[in-house]
């Protein structure tokens, strides 16, 4: 089984070099790692301090993992982060985040690649993000008796851990020094794998999203500007194809009586002609919008990367997408707002999601026919709405507190 994990890991890289003549994504993943083990040891060659390692697959990991980062780095000044991303979603947006002291990719996994990688961090504690369980990286940290958590995980009964046949990734689990979850079945599926380092602290991102909701609101004028005439607000985050399709309908018929605010989960040229095609001549783009005449248009088209979070608070609704495609994207966020959420059927991989429906704060659909139906009954029933209000912003603050149980574990564990 190890020959076969490493043979389709060479096999993955090789098709990623092929596309990467044809795909961005591709490309930005291929030459980031190329020299990458050179700049990694030349960068930290003269480094003295204690290092942290955090690795986060993507974007969504590194938010989840942030409030962890930040505490961290209060608790253990004299630190030093290092950071690392398999996706070049993550790695391209936050590369220059100043809250990491190195910010690379992650080695492909190979026994060489990760001996030369922690030959070079020689980390004091390492954390991955939620998932992604590299064999040759994982073996290498326990060989050398380097504390390492994985944070926020969850798991599912289906996954190839818990199957007859798992063996090999069972072991990649128990490589693990302690496995935070973030909910008791998946603690309970750890504990029937064999695993004993295990115990359910929550998700990281419920911190996360409180802190945002809490903190003195960012200043944006266009937006404010937008949404100055105090008609409601439906915010749209993350949407791709399928949704702006769904929601089209939507746009429409209420175009006179709600303001829009979207926000592409990729921001091309493709995605931003398809919102503006769905309400034709009521749309601005941010980046093109000026104070003055912004009010003018129904729909704010967020032309940029970055701002969704700090978006919510001036909705009324939330429509989140991802979940008529591979999955849903982030509604805590939203709900961290006390905002009704909306989103396609795709959403029971999302603990959180289906926490919220079944406290009737959100509402899956199917159709586009499903979501006006759905909106209608929020739309028209203000009482309706406010007890959603409540019960989300309930919801986000009871489930908070996951970073405070992870950092008492290190401390206990005299991570020093």
């Amino acid at each position: 089984m190890r020959l076969l994990y490493s043979f389709g890991l060479r096999l993955y890289a090789l098709l990623l070099r092929l596309l990467s003549h044809f795909v961005p994504k591709a490309a930005a993943w291929t030459a980031g790692r190329r020299g990458l083990l050179g700049r990694i040891q030349g960068q930290l060659r003269q480094e003295t301090a204690p290092l942290a390692w955090f690795h986060c697959a993507s974007l969504g990991e590194f938010e989840q993992g942030r409030p962890l980062m930040e505490a961290y780095r209060a608790e253990y000044p004299d630190h030093k982060l290092v950071l690392t991303f398999f996706s070049p979603s993550g790695y391209e947006v936050r590369h220059n985040w100043p809250g990491a002291d190195y910010v690379f990719y992650l080695p492909l996994d190979t026994a060489a690649n990760a001996r030369a990688f922690l030959d070079a961090v020689q980390p004091r504690l390492v954390v991955f993000v939620k998932y992604e369980f590299w064999y040759y990286f994982l073996r290498e940290l326990q060989r050398r008796a380097i504390p390492t958590i994985c944070v926020s995980a969850i798991f599912r009964s289906e996954q190839v851990f818990f199957q007859p046949w798992g063996g090999f990734f069972r072991r990649i689990l128990g490589f693990f020094t302690h496995i935070f979850t973030q909910n008791q079945a998946s603690a309970e599926l750890l504990r029937s794998a064999g695993l004993q380092g295990v115990s359910v602290a929550g998700d990281t991102r419920f911190d996360t999203v409180v802190r945002t909701a809490s903190a003195p609101p960012r200043h944006l004028p266009l937006v404010e500007a937008f949404t100055d005439d105090w008609c409601p607000v439906l915010i749209v985050g993350s949407s791709w194809a399928e949704d702006i399709a769904v929601l089209t309908p939507l746009l429409l018929q209420y175009q006179q009586e709600l303001r829009f605010i979207v926000a592409p989960h990729e921001v091309n040229e493709a995605n931003l002609r398809r919102v503006e095609a769905a309400l034709p001549g009521q749309v601005v783009r941010y980046s093109q919008a000026k104070a003055a005449t912004v009010a003018d248009a129904r729909l704010l088209l967020i032309d940029n990367v970055g701002l969704l979070s700090s978006l919510y608070r001036f909705g009324h609704f939330a429509y989140v997408g991802g979940a008529f495609g591979k999955g849903l994207h982030n509604t805590l966020e939203a709900a961290a707002f006390g905002l009704p959420l909306l989103f396609g059927p795709t959403y029971h991989k999302f603990q959180e999601a289906q926490d919220l429906v079944e406290l009737g704060c959100a509402f899956p659909v199917s159709s586009s026919d499903e979501l006006l139906k759905a909106f209608g009954l929020l739309y028209y029933r203000e009482e309706a709405r406010l007890q959603v209000q409540d019960q989300s912003l309930d919801y986000v603050h009871d489930h908070s507190g996951a970073t405070r149980k992870i950092m008492g574990w290190m401390q206990t564990e005299r991570v020093r």
